[in-house]
């Protein structure tokens, strides 16, 4: 989706080639009592901008996924998913169907960019937006604050376990599903619990990432690490999602 792109924002995508000024790593957005009524299913949040990616402008934006158990009152475990390089938040609704089963809502965005910050290019863009978006959240859904996951498939699982580590005060479940290694930008705060789960099958990353660096490397960092292989690709099958909202609910 491509929408009006004021000039001034054209000609700073084109040619704003650096970035000296500070980064942003920490998820600041404040829990609140929900004052918007919202309907349970999706809801495209229109918070997102256009910008330049791979010499196209395009639309960044996500969607809220509201299981109908929020409309009890009750406190609703959230998962924040981000998609892999290359990808979008439209190519991960197909969770919603299996969210609905567990009673979990799920926040799925867009990278500012063909991928996460921190990836490519300096932490500026994506945490902003995620703060932004999970605002837009506690104002609609009674959030609980003791099961709040990030997650993600590939460099969004790279991502959530750097930017979940620097956070970890915030998240109390860290997912990555087929990670890339990544750097945390900060240090580790607070202790998360770590689900990593990695498809026999992938073709992109070798199973042995996971299985021999990643999980190793955050168990001697002293978090509580499952890791699960998959009969899948480098995907987040349907049935990885339900193993990943099992261990959510129930860990």
């Amino acid at each position: 989706m491509i929408r009006p792109l004021p000039a001034s924002l054209v000609f700073l995508s084109l040619f704003a080639c650096g970035h000296d000024g500070p980064e942003f790593t920490r998820i600041n957005a404040r829990f609140a009592e929900p004052s918007i009524d919202v309907s349970p299913g999706e809801h495209e949040l229109n918070l997102g901008g256009n910008y330049l990616v791979n010499g196209l402008i395009e639309w960044k934006d996500g969607y809220l996924f509201v299981p109908s158990a929020a409309a009890n009152e009750d406190d609703t475990p959230l998962l924040i998913w981000l998609h892999g390089g290359g990808g979008d938040a439209e190519s991960t609704r197909y969770m919603f169907e299996v969210a609905e089963e567990y009673g979990v809502a799920v926040l799925t965005l867009d990278a500012r960019h063909n991928t996460w910050d921190g990836i490519d290019s300096p932490y500026i863009r994506d945490v902003p937006f995620i703060n932004e978006a999970l605002t837009y959240t506690f104002q609609r859904i009674k959030v609980d604050q003791s099961r709040i996951a990030l997650g993600g498939l590939s460099d969004g699982g790279a991502y959530a376990l750097a930017i979940g580590r620097t956070n970890g005060d915030f998240f109390s479940h860290l997912i990555a599903v087929a990670p890339g290694p990544l750097t945390p930008p900060g240090p580790p705060v607070g202790s998360p619990r770590v689900l990593v789960m990695h498809g026999a099958r992938d073709n992109v990353y070798p199973t042995m990432l996971s299985r021999r660096l990643i999980v190793p490397g955050l168990e001697s960092e002293g978090y509580n690490v499952t890791y699960i292989e998959f009969d899948g690709p480098h995907w987040a099958t349907e049935a990885a999602m339900h193993e990943i909202l099992r261990w959510f609910t129930s860990t």
